[in-house]
């Protein structure tokens, strides 16, 4: 068998082909730039040890030891700023021992023993203590540093120096060397291995036969091996292309993207649970696994395949599944999510940046080959990466959430979502002119004291502690009906395509109730045509206390703001969940944390409820609010306050003075009148009323609701019961990135939360 026909392969399936080169030089490159350059020793550690050490060690030593053990001073003639001055040591001798903790001066005096107690004002926190005490273990591992600089010298971080790296430069295409053997290569890549070998004195192996190459072949592309039958017709088929065909059907195997996608779920940390004592699930992992084989199968070009990962969720168009038609793009966000999650951290903000810091980890790693990580406390020693490059990303971090995503209904949901709201907007004139014709005739039909009665369970509530406005000590957090555009955040359609205005109907399904009441203030009001969103069988839930109701396509979160003294107090209507994210942690399980979420019972009234998230001043968060099923669930406001404010207005107008009956008469008149020429947003105060009106039909003899008869009535209600028909239902669900509100970062001096720097722009 002749060398060209054994390397000659298919060339279709170009860029599955190239995706595979590229896992393979990922993989080089990673290892390459985790601290294995091209001018380090022979003997330098091995990328995971040199990790350790930046990520544990480092900051550890910059921040605890160097002040009194660096380059400015050197307290007992010791040095801890590099690894040669460490195994040096001080007047007493070496401070490390390396792979002898036992023996290691410095593992000694952090653990306060009879010679030394380091540091002197207190002891090193334990987990501090183990990392130290590991690195020794592991050999005290320090990363070959270029250039070295003499004694006391300062750090310098020369981006331009460091960016002339060869692994930062574009890339060239090298000429192809000269080789000997002119007859083997069949490709240029074959040019460059027999032009190694050939520098060797060595020659290439002889072809293979056709049986051994076969089950090569297989486990290389597939993973598995041939089946009889396959082996049987291989080494029948005599034709030239006989190699090419195998090489096809193998690249157009599903068991291909099974295969190769295994190396890429290695380099994200795939995983179906949390890793953190009771490993809880990771829930629904299994759709950015299915995501990521479907993606090599379908030949996804690289640099699409990179953009659905960072941000999959903002493509538009996206890139939808060949038969389903679901949004492909925006499961690519889900590896952000697959770490490790702590329930129940003491310090939240410390745990948010640990999740955040191996974020950007993998990120860095899988994409760019670059351990990025290391910035969290100090300049990159090797990389052009600065601290400040560090922070910028995590800006990014905070500027998403976690959410989950009804990947299979959304698009249909949305569509049916716009169409409501534009049948809605078609009829919202005529059934208003109904509903002012038969509020005339209610009140014409009605003596004075009659008139009176019916009004005067409107009038108690009317007259219910309420005022205008707020007063200055409550401060306004956020008010749903100012929220702009981009403020509006929900995870799917349960709330509408916004939030809903002073005067607008709220709608219902019911023909003979097509309206159901009138908003009297700007309010996110879920929508209950969404009660029938089911989940498709084996969807998962959140574990812990987030999943003891079902959040997707129901949930509504606000922008981010601090955290200040005094309780949050939600004004809302109805039942649901509140869940305030502080430091985006969404872990809620265990002893800690729990006061995070808030069950909500409200009744139909407007009320406060309180959330007191005291704990956490100074911490930044959003809320999520979720509605229940089957209630009609709102809110209006969010306000800071030590106490809970009156209900703020519009305060609706009373009878003075004169003849009452006349008073109540004239305002329900008025109210006919602004509903017939949809004028209500001009009258406030007319609110309260009309919402009462439209929500008590009975108290005026209109047992069967106000619209009973009415034709325009029945054309909507057929309308949207058709439209509503069209809703999908059942879905499956998968976690992913979702858009927040724009944050910025501050630098962490040595990489700790507690000591912050200047704020750095999202870059």
């Amino acid at each position: 068998m002749s060398p060209n026909a054994t390397r000659n392969v298919s060339t279709h399936k170009t860029r599955r082909r190239v995706l595979c080169d590229l896992f393979v030089i990922a993989g080089l490159v990673v290892s390459l730039r985790a601290g294995l350059l091209a001018d380090e020793p022979r003997d330098a550690k091995n990328p995971a040890d040199l990790e350790f050490f930046e990520r544990e060690v480092r900051p550890i030593l910059s921040a605890r030891c160097q002040k009194c053990h660096g380059g400015e001073a050197q307290k007992g003639g010791l040095r801890l700023d590099s690894r040669s001055s460490v195994i040096e040591g001080g007047s007493t001798g070496p401070a490390v021992v390396p792979g002898k903790p036992e023996e290691s001066l410095l593992v000694d005096a952090i653990n306060y023993g009879d010679t030394y107690q380091m540091p002197p004002r207190s002891k090193l926190p334990e987990k501090e203590i183990a990392s130290l005490t590991r690195w020794v273990e592991r050999g005290a591992p320090w990363p070959v540093e270029q250039g070295a600089k003499p004694a006391g010298a300062g750090e310098t971080f020369n981006l331009k120096e460091r960016a002339r790296h060869w692994s930062f430069q574009p890339l060239r295409a090298p000429a192809l060397p000269t080789v000997k053997n002119s007859a083997w290569p069949a490709t240029p890549a074959d040019r460059f291995l027999l032009a190694k070998l050939e520098t060797q004195g060595l020659q290439p192996a002889p072809d293979t036969d056709k049986r051994t190459w076969l089950r090569r072949v297989n486990f290389d592309l597939i993973g598995l091996p041939p089946s009889r039958e396959e082996l049987a017709s291989f080494l029948a088929d005599a034709s030239p292309d006989a190699f090419a065909t195998v090489v096809d059907r193998l690249l157009a195997s599903p068991h291909f993207g099974e295969r190769w996608g295994r190396h890429w779920l290695d380099l994200v940390r795939y995983a179906e649970t949390r890793g953190h004592e009771f490993d809880y699930t990771a829930p629904n992992a299994r759709e950015y696994r299915d995501y990521v084989v479907r993606a090599l199968n379908a030949d996804v070009p690289y640099d699409q395949f990179v953009t659905e990962h960072v941000a999959g969720d903002l493509l538009s168009p996206p890139r939808r599944h060949a038969v389903e038609g679901f949004n492909e793009s925006v499961l690519g966000t889900g590896f952000w999510f697959l770490g490790e999650q702590v329930h129940s951290p003491v310090d939240i903000r410390q745990d948010e940046a640990d999740r955040f810091d191996n974020m950007v980890d993998v990120m860095s790693k899988t994409f760019l080959g670059l351990t990025v990580a290391c910035a969290r406390s100090h300049d990159h020693k090797f990389d052009a990466i600065s601290t400040k490059d560090y922070y910028a990303l995590l800006g990014f971090l905070q500027s998403s959430t976690y959410r989950f995503a009804r990947f299979d209904s959304a698009d249909q949901n949305r569509q049916v979502a716009a169409d409501l709201a534009g049948l809605r907007a078609r009829h919202r004139r005529a059934l208003q002119q109904d509903l002012a014709r038969e509020l005339r005739s209610a009140i014409e039909g009605l003596d004075d004291r009659q008139l009176n009665d019916r009004l005067h369970p409107f009038e108690r509530i009317a007259t219910g502690p309420k005022q205008a406005g707020l007063p200055d000590w409550a401060e306004v957090v956020l008010d749903f009906g100012r929220l702009g555009p981009n403020d509006w955040m929900p995870d799917d359609v349960g709330f509408g395509l916004g939030p809903q205005r002073a005067a607008d109907p709220i709608f219902g399904e019911n023909s003979a109730s097509p309206i159901t009441g009138i908003e009297t203030r700007g309010t996110a009001r879920y929508e209950r045509a969404w009660d029938r969103l089911s989940l498709a069988p084996g969807a998962e839930n959140d574990p812990g206390r987030l999943g003891e109701v079902m959040r997707a396509g129901r949930t509504l979160r606000t922008p981010t703001f601090a955290l200040r003294p005094g309780k949050l107090y939600y004004l809302v209507q109805g039942k649901g969940h509140a869940y305030a994210a502080v430091d985006s942690h969404a872990m809620i399980a265990g002893p800690l944390h729990g006061q995070l979420v808030l069950p909500i019972d409200a009744g139909e009234e407007p009320r406060w409820v309180a959330h007191d998230l005291s704990a956490y001043t100074g911490h930044r968060t959003h809320v999520e609010f979720t509605a229940t099923p089957g209630s009609n669930f709102a809110v209006s406001l969010i306000v800071r306050a030590d106490r809970e404010p009156p209900v703020p207005g519009p305060v609706a107008p009373q009878p003075s003075g004169g003849d009452p009956a006349r008073a109540n008469r004239a305002l329900v008149m008025r109210v006919a009148e602004a509903l017939d020429r949809d004028k209500l947003a001009e009258a406030p105060s007319l609110l309260p009323l009309a919402d009462w009106l439209v929500r008590h039909p009975e108290a005026f003899g209109r047992d069967g609701g106000w619209w009973a008869g009415s034709s325009a009535a029945r054309d909507f209600g057929a309308a949207q019961a058709h439209l509503l028909a069209t809703v999908r239902r059942a879905s499956r669900l998968a976690v992913t990135m979702g858009d927040g509100s724009p944050e910025d970062e501050s630098v962490f001096i040595r990489g700790s939360h507690k000591t912050l720097g200047p704020v750095v722009p999202r870059r």
